[in-house]
């Protein structure tokens, strides 16, 4: 049994919580967070370990094994810095940081001494994602349009860009990281755009944030792409969340751990693309449904999993989103604020 704690017992505290009551080879053995009520909830919902809210006594305490940090993002830093020099694996969620000096010198600490660490973009652990891969490795792709447009999450520092990095980086930073991960190439430079005003203080108490943003990205490879992200949603039916993968002669849309289909190329009846308008070079399609892949796991699951297992052995070969590739992730979307905020292109620095 390996003995794991968690530090922040929020909403993605009890994400995780529910994966690790599944594991029969994982004690819980710690709770902790600033609201001791909180932490003592997980000790109820868990049947296991003890409350604290101070996490270093929890550390002295329990002696946890592995630790999940799922804190805000601006509480960064002293935890991961304490949780190092304990030697003491962790896996903290996203946006791992709002400050790059701070990010670099985890890496730093953690290349020093060799620990297991990692960041939780779990979508990377998405069944579908062997089939885009071989889709983007047969159709080189020219162009994605990308969006996620949702509503505003119930906790008071998300709508304070200030302390959530915004949008994009707390929330569409999933779609950045995909990106990354599929077409295997990195941000070279990103124009972003925001606005602001369709949410009033009337209606949202407290809100200082990007309604929206578009940004234009240009990868390494010459591969271009767009962008939105929108917290003004008030239903369902205001946008189709997912991104567009063209290539020449055909598309796949991806919709974040839900599914993927390709129209045209392999796959796809050839009909499914119209001839040529004669003198336009317009091409019409008759709307075929293309060849659709559903997503066949709880990539969550897979993630916690995948972790815990590569701290047990010592073998961290099969994760899929180690800390330092993670800050990569954290750091395309810090340029977006960037961009945001200056009006320029900026280039992306890891």
């Amino acid at each position: 049994m390996i003995k794991l704690a968690i530090i922040g017992c929020g909403l993605i505290g009890e994400y995780h919580l529910d994966h690790f009551v599944q594991f029969q080879d994982v004690k819980l053995v710690g709770f902790c967070d600033v609201l001791i009520d909180r932490a003592e909830n997980f000790v109820k919902k868990s049947g296991q370990g003890r409350a604290f809210n101070d996490f270093v006594h929890m550390y002295d305490e329990v002696k946890p094994e592995v630790v999940f940090i799922c804190v805000p993002p601006t509480c960064h830093g002293i935890i991961e810095f304490e949780t190092i020099r304990r030697r003491i694996p962790f896996f903290v969620e996203k946006p791992l940081a709002l400050d790059g000096d701070l990010a670099r010198e985890v890496i730093r600490q953690l290349d020093e001494t060799g620990l297991i660490a990692a960041s939780g973009f779990q979508c990377r652990y998405d069944s579908t994602n062997v089939a885009a891969k071989e889709y983007i490795k047969a159709n080189p792709i020219l162009h994605i349009a990308g969006s996620r447009i949702g509503g505003i999450p119930e906790v008071p520092w998300w709508r304070v860009k200030e302390t959530s990095g915004g949008q994009l980086v707390e929330q569409t930073i999933h779609q950045m990281d995909i990106l990354r991960y599929l077409l295997d190439d990195e941000p070279d430079t990103v124009y972003s755009i925001a606005s602001r005003g369709n949410i009033t203080q009337e209606e949202c108490h407290g809100y200082f944030t990007d309604d929206l943003s578009t940004t234009l990205i240009t990868f390494k490879s010459g591969i271009t792409a767009t962008m939105v992200t929108g917290c003004y949603a008030l239903g369902p039916s205001c946008w189709d969340n997912k991104m567009t993968f063209g290539s020449r002669e055909s598309r796949m849309d991806y919709r974040l751990i839900t599914d993927i289909a390709i129209y045209g190329g392999a796959g796809e009846a050839p009909e499914e693309l119209g001839g040529v308008v004669s003198g336009d070079g317009m091409l019409r399609t008759d709307g075929g449904s293309g060849l659709t892949i559903k997503s066949s796991n709880d990539p969550g699951v897979d993630c916690d999993r995948t972790f815990i297992d590569a701290v047990i052995s010592g073998d961290p070969s099969k994760i899929r989103s180690p800390y330092a590739d993670a800050w990569k992730s954290v750091a395309f979307c810090l340029a977006c604020n960037e961009s945001m905020k200056t009006g320029l292109p900026v280039k992306v620095e890891y």
